[in-house]
């Protein structure tokens, strides 16, 4: 595969992820913070803030996650290279 077809379908594939979170992190926060009844047309204060601070917190373990995820996937790839140096020198 030429390296622009990869580039592009990474690029693809990041805004599917994106676009998956996007609807995740907007239903659980509204499920969280909205009521399923409907008083006003306009969000209260305290939905709002509840909306806020939801937000906040989902992104926030998104990019935790993230960290972790690279942190994990550079150790294994680390691991996979000593070993492959270790059978090479055998």
């Amino acid at each position: 595969m030429d390296p622009l077809r990869a580039q592009q379908l990474a690029a693809e594939l990041e805004g599917e992820m994106m676009a998956d979170m996007y609807n995740r992190m907007t239903q659980a926060c509204h499920r969280k913070c909205v009521p399923p009844f409907y008083k006003e047309s306009e969000l209260s204060k305290g939905e709002c803030v509840c909306l806020d601070r939801c937000v906040a917190k989902y992104l926030e373990v998104h990019e935790r996650m993230g960290k972790k995820l690279t942190e994990l996937s550079l150790q294994d790839e680390e691991l996979l290279k000593r070993m492959q140096q270790g059978s090479g020198s055998a």
